[in-house]
């Protein structure tokens, strides 16, 4: 259903945006106005043409209507509220207009050209509800453009450019509408030019013109009644649900009406109560869970996997997965995990599940190198250090989660698996040739290179913030990070600068050689891990290429 109301909903918008481009011609010249008018009319006049633009204009109405027929709330944000009001003020306006150009056209045979249309509104209110039209018409595409490409990195980027753009259509046919009106109104004030232009246009009699609003008004009684119908279903199942609901009451929390089939998790969500699921519902965690302190026997038994999962955690009994558990009959809970309520705070530190690259790295021998030196000498040495390889990391838009006396553990956060991955490659790369870079200084200096160690794994992690109120900062936590870690130890008895799970380079799209691969049991992981030892991280592009090509 969605992707016929965005196809239909295109069809509308690139009808209307070369309409208004239409009316706006007028602000320069008339033949060049009704000369595209002609152009257009040739593809919109023709059967399969008219077919495609008012089954478009019906089909989107019909879905819209549907649609807020089966929401379960008229609650949405302030943009989709905006798209559905001025959607539904469109009719009201958009019919008449049918009525009086393509209508009158099929039936009386009228030449129903811009002039035409600009003569029957001039000068009263009905210039200025066209005119509201357009921009009715006007910004509802927009905002509907907008909601399905907004999640893209090209829209993101052609923003700025299409608001100037969006600004300037409306503008501009208002322009063209107001000069062309100012022009012909002109001429038809002439007793003598007025007869050609009603000769010309076949204009409309008495009666015609009476029957064109009674079919006016005969279509805007049946949207009302389809409008009144929506209300009526909406209401309905409304009703419906709060007969068929269940109460919930949660403890040091407000008593809510659900309807009965969501879980638990579900309607806390739907009846904006604070409620903690670091997975986002998955049934992946255990941070949703409640206690269920009356109506537990009423309760389905929980299934094998959140039996499971309760027991990893030894939750006491009466614990139940909020995401997991779907009351039927009337329950109070106690949400074990609950957020403190700030709103600067509640977001966070609830934490986002990502599936991100990591970065472990290590100064080796540093302990050797700098025994006996002054507390200052060795701070200086790592600053140094540090300044050197960082940049390389960000560049890559990766950022440093926490720095380790000698070492560091970096996370690469970009929009999906692959991109992290992708970047923490090419960081990696980067920080083997910025250390060669500083060990060609230290050398100057007279001083020995530095040796490090960095262990690469893309995996399932949780950001969020760690620690107590107003004092947490932003960390990640998983099984992920403990692999990366793992990773980089085993570099050492290598003697390599990077190992790369096989994780990584398959979620880059890149593959090596499999006899270069080796399987590590690693301390705390239970299955081995492929990587790939490289012993220059600065040669790493040579190890690793596209499937076409290692085929």
């Amino acid at each position: 259903m969605s992707r016929l109301r965005i196809a239909s909903g295109l069809v509308l918008f690139v009808f209307a945006f070369f309409h208004f481009i239409n009316i706006g011609l007028g602000l320069f010249d008339t033949d060049l106005l009704h000369g595209m008018q002609d152009g257009r009319k040739s593809l919109s006049r023709h059967f399969i043409g008219s077919i495609v633009i008012y089954g478009a204009f019906l089909l989107h109405m019909g879905l819209a209507l549907i649609s807020i027929a089966q929401r379960r709330t008229l609650r949405m944000p302030f943009s989709v509220a905006l798209q559905v009001v001025l959607g539904l003020l469109i009719p009201l306006q958009l019919l008449s207009h049918l009525v009086q150009t393509r209508y009158a056209h099929e039936i009386f045979e009228v030449n129903d050209e811009m002039g035409y249309i600009i003569i029957l509104m001039w000068p009263n209110t009905a210039i200025w509800l066209q005119s509201l039209l357009l921009l009715l018409v006007w910004v509802h595409g927009c905002i509907g453009l907008h909601m399905w490409l907004r999640l893209t990195r090209w829209w993101r980027r052609l923003v700025p450019y299409l608001i100037g753009v969006a600004v300037f259509v409306p503008g501009f046919a208002l322009a063209g509408l107001l000069t062309e009106g100012r022009r012909i109104w002109t001429d038809f004030a002439d007793p003598d030019l007025r007869e050609q232009y009603i000769e010309h246009y076949n204009w409309p009699s008495q009666e015609e013109f009476q029957l064109l609003f009674t079919v006016k008004d005969n279509a805007l009684m049946v949207f009302w009644v389809a409008l009144a119908l929506t209300a009526l279903i909406y209401f309905g199942r409304k009703l419906w649900r709060r007969r068929h609901s269940v109460r919930v009451r949660y403890v040091n929390g407000p008593e809510v009406v659900a309807e009965k089939g969501m879980t638990l998790l579900e309607m806390s969500r739907a009846n904006g109560i604070p409620h903690t699921a670091l997975c986002g519902g998955k049934g992946r965690c255990t941070t949703c869970r409640v206690v269920v302190e009356e109506g537990a026997d009423q309760l389905h038994p929980p299934t094998e996997v959140e039996a499971r999962s309760l027991k990893a955690v030894g939750a006491p009994e009466g614990t139940r997965l909020a995401c997991q558990t779907r009351p039927t009959d009337p329950v109070t809970v106690f949400r074990v995990f609950r957020p403190d309520g700030a709103r600067d705070r509640a977001h966070a530190s609830q934490g986002q599940e990502r599936q991100l690259a990591v970065l472990f790295l290590d100064m080796r021998g540093f302990t050797a190198r700098t025994t006996g030196q002054l507390p200052y000498d060795i701070v200086f040495l790592l600053n140094r250090f540090f300044d050197a390889i960082v940049p390389a990391i960000t560049a890559q838009g990766g950022v440093v989660d926490k720095y380790m006396g000698d070492g560091l553990l970096a996370m690469f956060e970009t929009a999906d698996a692959a991109s992290s991955a992708s970047a923490g490659l090419r960081a990696a790369s980067g920080i083997g040739r910025a250390l060669e870079r500083f060990n060609q200084q230290l050398g100057a200096e007279g001083s020995p290179p530095v040796r490090i160690g960095m262990g690469l794994h893309l995996g399932d992690l949780v950001l969020g913030e760690i620690g107590a109120a107003k004092h947490a900062p932003r960390t990640i936590i998983g099984d992920a990070v403990n692999v990366a870690s793992r990773l980089e130890a085993e570099t050492k008895g290598l003697s390599v600068e990077l190992l790369v799970s096989n994780t990584v380079l398959s979620a880059a799209g890149l593959h090596c050689n499999p006899d270069d691969l080796r399987d590590f049991n690693l301390r705390g992981v239970s299955e081995p891990v492929p990587a790939l030892p490289v012993t220059r991280a600065a040669e790493l592009d040579s190890h690793i290429s596209p499937p076409e090509q290692i085929a």
